[in-house]
C-alpha cells in the first residue's frame, strides 16, 4: 500500500496528479514530445508506471490534461488583457503581445507535442473547444468593431499571430517579428 502524505486520500490524489502533470512538462519542456512516455513521468516523480495508469490513461491522456490545465490560464490571460484597454487597437494589440509572449513559455512546448502525436478524436474535439476560449476575446473585439464575420475575422487574426509565433520560435528577431506583427493585425482586423 502506498504511504499517504496528506490529511486525506483526495488531498494525496490530488497533491500526486498536480506533481505527475509538473513532471510531464518538465520531460516536454526538456527533452521533447517524445521522451514523454507515463513511464518516464512515473520515474520522475518516483511512481511505479503502474500507479502512473491510475491518473492518466496513456500518453495522450496526459497531454489532453496538461492542454486542459494550461489552456484556461491564457485565456485568462487574454481576456484580461483585453478588459483592461480602451479602444479596439489598444485591446487587439494586448491580445497580440499576450499570444506572442506564449513563445518564450514552458506551455509552448505543448503546442509542438500536439503537433507531432495523433490524438483521440473527443480529445481533438476538446481541444478544438479550448482553442476556441483563447480567440473569444479577439473575436468579441471585433464583433464590437462592427465585422458582419466576427468569428471569421477572429480567426484569420489568429493565423497571423500563429505564423509571428513560428517565426518567433525558429529564431526571428523578437523586436520587428512582434512590432510588425502587431501593426498587420491592427490593419487587418479594424474596418
Amino acid at each position: 500500500m502506498p504511504r499517504i502524505n496528506a490529511a486525506t486520500v483526495a488531498d494525496h490524489r490530488a497533491t500526486q496528479h498536480a506533481a505527475l502533470l509538473s513532471a510531464a512538462m518538465e520531460i516536454l519542456v526538456a527533452d521533447g514530445p517524445a521522451a514523454l512516455t507515463p513511464a518516464a513521468v512515473g520515474a520522475r516523480v518516483g511512481l511505479a508506471r503502474s500507479s502512473v495508469y491510475r491518473y492518466f490513461s496513456s500518453t495522450a491522456d496526459i497531454l489532453a490534461q496538461l492542454v486542459e490545465d494550461a489552456i484556461p490560464r491564457w485565456a485568462e490571460r487574454l481576456a484580461g488583457a483585453t478588459a483592461g484597454e480602451a479602444g479596439p487597437a489598444a485591446r487587439i494589440r494586448a491580445f497580440g503581445e499576450v499570444t506572442l509572449s506564449f513563445v518564450t513559455h514552458p506551455d509552448y512546448a505543448l503546442l509542438r507535442a500536439l503537433t507531432s502525436v495523433e490524438l483521440p478524436q473527443e480529445c481533438q474535439n476538446r481541444l478544438d473547444q479550448l482553442h476556441e476560449t483563447l480567440i473569444a476575446p479577439l473575436r468579441d473585439i471585433v464583433a464590437e468593431a462592427g465585422h458582419e464575420r466576427p468569428d471569421l475575422v477572429a480567426h484569420l487574426g489568429w493565423a497571423i499571430l500563429g505564423e509571428a509565433q513560428r517565426r518567433l520560435a525558429a529564431g526571428a528577431d523578437p523586436e520587428p517579428t512582434t512590432s510588425t506583427t502587431l501593426a498587420v493585425l491592427c490593419r487587418a482586423l479594424l474596418p
